[in-house]
């Protein structure tokens, strides 16, 4: 990274999944539904509390979301994830969400959440996230 590249942000974290918004994703006005993006960004994060708790888990929190630019139809969306922090049962996973518009050259951020699960057993029960090796 150069000087140069100072004032051109980037995603943080790893690319989880990268998906298209269809038409079907949108509401009347023919924006993406938020909850089309949410659900995105809870597939992301989940898959990565499934790598970390080697088994289920499941969402407990979301923290407030603002979403900074529209989403359109067509664009490149990638979802990329960051662990943040690992309780005795718990993860917290940070979700940035950055876009590719069809003309654009540049993506560009839509969003970031902080999204906490919890690692279940069998049984749905609350059990231990497995010791983490560096």
């Amino acid at each position: 990274m150069t000087a140069y590249d100072d004032d051109k942000p980037k995603p943080r974290g790893d690319l989880t999944i990268q998906i298209v918004p269809l038409p079907q994703d949108t509401n009347a006005n023919g924006d993406v539904f938020a909850g089309w993006l949410v659900k995105q960004m809870d597939i992301a994060a989940a898959t990565v509390a499934g790598r970390i708790s080697l088994g289920r888990n499941a969402t407990v929190a979301m923290d407030g979301m603002e979403f900074l630019s529209p989403l359109r139809v067509g664009s490149q969306v990638g979802c990329y994830c960051e662990l943040v922090d690992i309780g005795r049962s718990s993860m917290t996973i940070k979700v940035e969400v950055w876009t590719l518009d069809r003309t654009a050259k540049h993506p560009r951020k839509v969003t970031e959440g902080r999204f906490v699960y919890v690692a279940i057993d069998e049984h749905g029960r609350i059990r231990e996230v497995p010791e983490q090796r560096s």
